[in-house]
């Protein structure tokens, strides 16, 4: 997995070029899908870019960043097969790829620093979905997008 792609709205700009410097010189590549200025701008459009993105088979993971990365995140899971997981520690980061099989993740640029987000970034990234006992419990959310929406 090397292609991702990564959004924000135009508090969480600044997250998001860091990473996208960053990250790309690890070896991954980034599907900007925007905001491309600080001129105000609304989370979920990016959110929705994201989770196309994932859907359409264009890239397999997403990150999203917004002030608080509540917004953004609840937007996101709001798509079939999306499993975003906002963020902040390496625990939960980590917790969000072995047993939930995340396919984004997100975060609040108001809560924690570029630096920050990069580092739970690259853990996520680097870390394997466990399957096992967990497979159970992700089939269960697989059933609730098929008769709940």
């Amino acid at each position: 997995m090397k292609k991702i792609a990564i959004g924000s709205d135009h508090i969480g700009l600044n997250h998001k070029t860091f990473l996208i410097e960053k990250l790309t010189t690890q070896g991954y590549e980034l599907l900007d899908v925007g905001t491309f200025d600080e001129k105000r701008t609304d989370y979920p459009l990016y959110a929705e870019k994201v989770a196309l993105a994932i859907q359409d088979g264009k890239v397999e993971r997403g990150i999203l960043i917004c002030g608080t990365g509540i917004g953004i995140s609840i937007a996101a899971n709001k798509f079939s097969h999306i499993r975003c997981a906002l963020c902040s520690d390496e625990y939960s980061a980590l917790m969000s790829r072995e047993h939930n099989d995340s396919n984004v993740i997100a975060f609040g640029a108001k809560v924690i620093s570029p630096e920050k987000s990069l580092s739970l970034a690259t853990l996520w990234l680097n870390t394997l979905y466990e399957g096992g006992r967990h497979q159970q419990r992700l089939d269960m959310i697989n059933i609730f997008e098929q008769y709940h929406h």
